[in-house]
């Protein structure tokens, strides 16, 4: 669907579906920071995914929205002329309030690549629990901003495993379409990737597969890949095939700041404050709730605390944000009528990564976008699907590199730990086995058949699988469960849930069209019900 209709056709529509109201009265919302003391109609935490749907159905439904981003707007570039640093030159901008680089791929030959970096509000998390580390994007924008933009609907027949209360019929019919035509999703031009050096790496991963006998997919994605191909012309900057992908990406992603979050804005009822952290929503007067939150330097210390009252609040901090927030408030005595489904459901999306080692005569190629476009499908036979990702590191590797989603069964709980004075995660590292399992249904397959081996030196010394992450954080806030059918919290009517925390750990793909899909689902119903 081209971009022009699906924005004209979709604003269209949006308006008869939310009423007349959408266009109604003159713009307030307020430019600049939120100020002490503000009484606002909508405040939601976070701008990734599902509060930037949230923010743009209430501006076009007449509501004035405040949005509260932990995170950097992302808008001014550095010293270099780029907003964000490149994924082979880690900087002060890539990771969030570290002093050290971590990356989810962090040996090379069998070296260590970590490396020290001034503390910033980077934008990339990697938040570290007992077993697991949690990659996550901070800025206006959340995921969208570091993700490989992969925009997959799940297959029909395993949507009933991902979220059971919900109408496939109109999430298939209605959501997931809105979804799509908003996020800008479109297919690699199959012709352009049969022959650019670009994506050799990606025909290797189809031979590879198709010669054992796994079907082969392509994958949309949000990257403007008619941009793609001017960089590989040479006649306009170089994004992702420069490599641009883990710590943002320059040109040619259209991420949430490119999508939902500038037609919200063009409402002129959307107002940002980035560097701004919510540390409590409490109960008050007249039904509304009072709002505290912690303004932020770029070194991440507390500059400003400021309280303000709103007469909504939408949770969109993403699975550990929302989940870690709304655990603390319910253990604290601040929202105790919160049920004892909070925290719980939360998965990794069955992620673990490896590479495999190709014969000199089967390069991947020195040149690679750094965009991901196609995907090897074992889901119904071995529980696993594989995305062919890149492995930008400019020289040849003649490695194929695998970052697969599985049927985990395991989920894990988010608890208060009060001496701590933190809240912690259960998960263990020992519960990557089954993922490793299902991705091995795969990857033993094409070993055997092409007479290959694992990459032992991507993950540290002699280590196969990397087991100890995850891109795809989901749950904690489970719908129909913490929360009613559409993310309404339980005990306290004004406070909902809108991002991947709703999901109960796995979309059996890549997860942000599904969180789009059920925020527009969820908001759709709020605002026909409760507004």
């Amino acid at each position: 669907m081209s971009d022009i209709i699906s924005r004209r056709g979709f604003i269209t529509g949006a308006g008869t579906v939310l009423g007349a109201a959408a266009f109604a009265a003159p713009a307030r919302a307020a430019a600049g920071p939120i100020a002490p003391g503000a009484h606002v109609s909508a405040l939601v935490i976070g701008t990734g995914y599902g509060g930037a749907v949230a923010a743009l159905r209430l501006a076009q439904a007449g509501v004035d929205v405040h949005m509260i981003e932990m995170g950097m707007a992302w808008d001014t570039p550095g010293s270099d002329g780029k907003i964000f640093c490149n994924t082979r030159e880690p900087d002060y901008r890539s990771y969030w309030l570290r002093t050290r680089t971590k990356a989810p791929l962090n040996y090379f030959l069998g070296f260590p690549i970590d490396r020290d970096i001034p503390r910033h509000t980077g934008v990339l998390d990697a938040e570290e629990f007992g077993g697991i580390t949690v990659y996550q994007g901070r800025g206006v924008g959340g995921g969208s901003l570091v993700n490989g933009g992969m925009a997959v609907t799940p297959k029909r027949e395993n949507f009933g495993s991902v979220l059971p209360s919900v109408n496939a019929d109109e999430m298939y019919n209605v959501y997931y379409p809105r979804a799509n035509a908003g996020l800008g999703v479109a297919t690699i031009d199959p012709a352009w990737f049969d022959t650019t050096p670009y994506y050799q790496y990606g025909r290797v991963g189809r031979k590879h597969a198709q010669r054992s006998g796994f079907p082969f997919v392509f994958v949309p994605d949000v990257y403007d890949w008619d941009y793609m191909k001017q960089e590989e012309a040479g006649t306009v900057t170089k994004s992702a095939l420069a490599g641009e992908i883990l710590y943002g990406n320059n040109h040619g992603k259209k991420t949430l700041q490119k999508t939902y979050l500038a037609r919200a804005k063009a409402t002129g009822r959307v107002t940002i404050s980035p560097l701004h952290k919510v540390t409590s929503v409490a109960p008050a007067s007249g039904g509304r709730y009072t709002v505290t939150i912690e303004q932020i330097d770029t070194t991440g210390n507390v500059t400003t605390t400021k309280t303000v009252t709103a007469d909504r609040v939408f949770f969109a901090a993403g699975s550990v944000g929302t989940s870690k927030l709304l655990v603390r408030l319910k253990a604290t005595g601040v929202l105790p009528s919160l049920n004892g489904e909070v925290g719980k459901g939360w998965g990794d999306n069955g992620n673990v990564m490896c590479g495999r080692a190709n014969h000199l005569w089967d390069p991947t190629g020195s040149l690679q976008s750094a965009i991901p476009c196609c995907g090897i499908d074992n889901w119904a036979a071995g529980g696993a699907f594989a995305e062919v990702a890149p492995l930008p590191t400019g020289i040849e590797t003649f490695a194929s590199f695998y970052l697969s989603i599985t049927r985990n069964p395991n989920r894990a709980q988010f608890s208060w730990n009060a001496a701590a004075g933190k809240v912690e995660l259960n998960w263990q590292t020992a519960w990557k086995q089954p993922s490793i399992a299902m991705a091995k249904t795969i990857f033993d397959k094409i070993n055997s058949k092409e007479g290959t081996i694992y990459r032992t030196d991507l993950f540290g010394v002699y280590k196969i699988w990397g087991d100890h992450l995850t891109y795809h954080p989901l749950g904690g806030a489970v719908l129909n469960k913490a929360t009613d059918n559409y993310g309404r919290l339980h005990g306290y009517p004004g406070l909902y849930v809108i991002d991947g925390s709703l999901i109960p750990g796995n979309t059996t793909v890549n997860p942000f069209v599904t969180i789009t899909a059920l925020a527009e689902r969820n908001i759709e119903q709020i605002i026909a019900t409760d507004l």
